[in-house]
């Protein structure tokens, strides 16, 4: 059996690890103290890189030239100029919708997405790990499915900011607020691939996505980075977003938060 490298032991990538651990595939992580770059001579049949989203310019960076051509990206927030930017043309792109925490069984909140030349290969592990996903059929496909999910992590996270609450009490006690939110988060994902995602169609994706765990808490421990970093882009493409910049008034975040 070939062999994979991970570039990022977190939850997710362990995850993924384990999976084609038990699909007989040799697993290289990459530690802080063994960089990419010594491990050049290898030849792996992927590279998964799964970093934190602070982290993966770095890390793309990084790579081994020899090892451009098989890179699988799982980070939010994720949009083409990022793997682009660092001369990678055709990424395999692993949109997650699952969640590991430490000490915790993974749960699925619906069926992960993947797009690429590697998505055979990680479709394996997931049917091994027995976690649902569904393959994109072509790069537009790909693009709506990145946008819903980016917009859903930036609308849980910076409303988690203002009103605090579950996913499903968003959606059933404050969607006009989440609208409003997603609205202007959608507006900065068509800048950023280039696109005009139908607003009914997001809408819709969205709430299947809000409501697939109703207890989930909105918010996390990267929210106002991930706030931060989207008043970043709307400040680099001169957009006003009205609504994101009374939430980051209020908590006293701006896009020097980061």
């Amino acid at each position: 059996m070939g062999s994979v490298v991970i570039v990022g032991m977190g939850q997710l990538g362990r995850t993924v690890a384990e999976g084609w651990l038990l699909n007989g595939l040799t697993v290289v992580p990459v530690l802080r103290r063994s960089p990419p770059a010594s491990l050049a001579d290898r030849n792996p049949q992927a590279v998964l890189v799964a970093t934190g989203e602070d982290d993966l310019d770095g890390a793309l960076a990084s790579l081994p030239e020899a090892w451009r051509d098989r890179v699988i990206l799982l980070q939010n927030e994720l949009v083409p100029q990022q793997w682009e930017f660092r001369g990678i043309s055709e990424p395999t792109i692993f949109v997650v919708w699952f969640e590991k925490k430490p000490g915790q069984l993974i749960r699925p909140l619906l069926p992960s997405v993947l797009y690429g030349p590697q998505a055979a290969l990680l479709g394996g592990a997931l049917e091994a790990l027995g976690l649902p996903f569904r393959l994109a059929e072509d790069r537009d496909i790909l693009l709506f499915e990145l946008a819903v999910k980016n917009t859903y992590i930036l609308t849980t996270n910076i409303a988690g900011l203002a009103v605090g609450g579950t996913t499903g009490e968003l959606w059933q006690t404050q969607r006009q607020f989440a609208l409003e939110l997603m609205d202007e988060i959608v507006r900065v994902q068509n800048r950023l691939m280039d696109r005009h995602f139908d607003q009914v169609r997001m809408t819709a994706a969205l709430a299947e996505a809000l409501n697939a765990d109703p207890r989930h808490v909105c918010g996390g421990r990267s929210a106002k980075r991930r706030l931060a970093r989207l008043l970043q882009h709307a400040e680099r493409l001169a957009m006003r977003l009205p609504r994101i910049e009374g939430v980051a008034a209020g908590i006293g975040a701006g896009v020097n938060s980061v």
